[in-house]
């Protein structure tokens, strides 16, 4: 078929839909091998700065965009330029609502958007986290209504995204793709769209299988966090530091992986997935209790760590309200900038609620940014002696490299540690 043809010799042009932390990066691979890419984004303040060679994302640096610029690709908010390109790739948001339920529209409205200027010969590839069935009961309908017959006049695939921002070990390029079609044609077809660019394409049977590939991924991440979690509270009861335990643990070279507890769960992916499954199975008659236990192990811990703060304050006859606390690290992980659902920012909630004065200080988020959920009027605050000094508590909740932790050891008055970065008892320092 004419997709194949041009896609294997490069000659086709990929659309990417949503310019952030998945659509970036697969944008820079695809013109880095040579395909003409142009990219659709609401934001018209981001398609602007990337035309001009400019990046928003610290991970992503300006050079990268700017020798993709030179290599034709191009940035637009005119979705009616769909019709130009032979791939369509959707990579927008799939976040929850108020009731922890899936929130599709970012997806389907896009599918809604793209739909007048579809035509034959087009492929179109969802990324974006879903549950089970997203793929053939939101967007094959949509396609269909045009008149189109999927497999035969249009390809529909799903191909979830496997990005870790700021991991300098795996790439776009290296981290192997799983790929599901609607029909056997549509899986040929998108193994020619990502084998070009991904070393490793791994094809399923179905689009419902690639989707819940993606939701295992990262529920076994979720059930394993909260399962060293609530060891870590058991720990702390009984005297025990938990950081010691997983680290002993881990020196077992077979049936062991070690996962870190922490304040809660952040990203796009980890919080957010495994209610994207519990919230299908029901539809089934099914109840994930596994699942939810985890969720709502990992949901508790920001309370759970603020109870150490009290209690560490405490010991100090001090209590939460007119106390000056200090958050380390806003971002959900370490050395990035991304703030996608970051504990961090809840605990400056929760503690601002209970009377304290909150500050924050992240090399990475020089001013609090703009969230639909909170709203800080903060900067970053310099890790100076004095400033460390002045504060009644410093609370680790994220732990950067950047942060001269000898320094914080050395002058701060109280250290409140969730993340395990002082492993060496001291009086200052508190784990949590």
């Amino acid at each position: 078929m004419p997709l194949l043809h041009n896609l294997s010799n490069k000659t086709a042009t990929i659309g990417i839909i949503g310019l952030g932390y998945v659509g970036l990066p697969l944008m820079i691979r695809y013109a880095e091998v040579g395909y003409k890419v142009l990219g659709f984004d609401v934001v018209a303040e981001k398609v602007e700065k990337l035309n001009t060679g400019e990046s928003y994302l610290e991970h992503i640096p300006s050079k990268a965009i700017a020798a993709s610029v030179a290599r034709g690709f191009e940035a637009t908010d005119d979705f009616s330029r769909a019709a130009e390109a032979d791939a369509l790739i959707i990579c927008v948001p799939t976040p929850l609502d108020d009731h922890q339920e899936p929130d599709l529209s970012f997806v389907t409205d896009t599918m809604d958007t793209l739909v007048p200027y579809l035509r034959e010969g087009h492929v179109v590839s969802l990324e974006s986290t879903t549950y089970p069935g997203t793929t053939d009961e939101e967007l094959k309908p949509r396609i269909e209504k045009r008149g189109f017959e999927v497999g035969k006049d249009i390809y529909l695939v799903y191909s979830p995204e496997r990005e870790d921002p700021g991991n300098p070990d795996f790439t776009t390029q290296t981290i192997p793709k799983v790929c599901g079609g609607i029909t056997p044609n549509c899986r040929e077809v998108g193994i020619a769209l990502y084998s070009q660019i991904i070393d490793q394409v791994v094809p399923v049977s179905s689009t419902r299988a690639a989707e819940m590939t993606k939701l295992l991924e990262n529920i076994h991440r979720a059930v394993n966090i909260g399962l060293v979690n609530e060891m870590k509270i058991v720990a702390d009861r009984m005297g025990i530091d938990i950081f010691e335990v997983i680290d002993a643990a881990a020196t077992k070279p077979f049936g062991f992986v070690p996962y870190y507890p922490g304040p809660g769960l952040g990203g796009h992916c980890i919080p957010i997935d495994p209610f994207y499954l519990t919230w299908k199975a029901r539809e089934y008659g099914l109840n994930t209790r596994f699942i939810e236990l985890a969720g709502e192990i990992n949901t508790g811990m920001p309370e759970w760590v603020v109870h150490k703060v009290a209690d560490a304050l405490n010991e100090q006859e001090k209590s939460i309200k007119g106390s000056r606390i200090l958050i380390l690290g806003i971002a959900y992980k370490p050395n990035v900038d991304d703030m996608r659902e970051s504990p961090s920012v809840e605990l400056m909630k929760r503690l601002q609620e209970k009377g304290a004065l909150i500050s924050y200080s992240d090399p990475h988020v020089p001013d609090f940014p703009k969230m639909r959920k909170y709203h800080f009027e903060l900067s970053s605050v310099e890790l100076t002696p004095e400033n460390l000094a002045s504060y009644d508590c410093i609370l680790i909740a994220t732990n950067h490299r950047a942060f001269d932790y000898e320094a914080i050891n050395t002058h701060a008055r109280l250290i409140v540690d969730t993340r395990g970065v002082y492993r060496t008892p001291a009086e200052n320092i508190v784990k949590a």
